[in-house]
């Protein structure tokens, strides 16, 4: 039996599934490269499952590497 499994993070969908196991409780997973921790399974219906997860944040301030072998005209 296939189950909807959608992922939850801060109330905001991250990713919808449909799977044949249900992730678990403090479980590590992977969503789109970024690592997490499951932290609460809802049922919603018989076959319909939101998974809280809490995801690694994102560093969007790293340093932007200069590249000094440019080619020089």
């Amino acid at each position: 039996m296939l189950f909807a499994v959608h992922y939850l993070e801060n109330k905001t969908p991250v990713l919808s599934q449909c799977l044949e196991r249900i992730p678990e409780v403090d479980e590590d997973i992977k969503i789109k490269g970024r690592k997490g921790k499951v932290l609460n399974v809802v049922q919603i219906e018989e076959s319909k499952y939101h998974v809280h997860v809490l995801l690694e944040k994102i560093n969007k301030n790293q340093a932007v590497l200069k590249d000094d072998k440019k080619k020089r005209r």
